[in-house]
């Protein structure tokens, strides 16, 4: 059974989660599970965000760590970092796990009554 993390308001993961929080910077991280090194262009194909809004999210899911950049030429290519969605996921498997402990305590209690 995962268990949560010893330290459950670690700042990392708070900024992680805040900066998967926006239905735009999901989109960009599903392209980058898609394909990936991309360009800022690459990623904002179809999307209703300028060039400049594309960057802006892209530096926010850079500072939780979500994703790296690297400088080929005159481009800015990005790639998802492997460990924050790993840890966000062993997070979540904890609470997940937490909450069917909790069911099953309900049930017994209920059946005992």
């Amino acid at each position: 059974m995962p268990k949560p993390p010893s330290r459950p308001n670690d700042p990392a993961m708070s900024r992680v989660f805040s900066a998967l929080g926006d239905a735009t910077r999901l989109h960009l991280v599903h392209r980058l599970v898609e394909r990936s090194p991309l360009s800022v262009s690459e990623l904002g194909e179809g999307l209703p965000v300028t060039r400049q809004g594309v960057t802006k999210h892209l530096l926010v899911l850079e500072e939780a760590g979500v994703v790296s950049a690297r400088k080929e030429g005159r481009e800015r290519l990005y790639t998802l970092e492997e460990s924050p969605l790993r840890q966000a996921r062993e997070f979540l498997g904890g609470i997940s796990a937490g909450w069917d402990r909790a069911l099953v305590r309900l049930r017994k209690h209920v059946e005992e009554d």
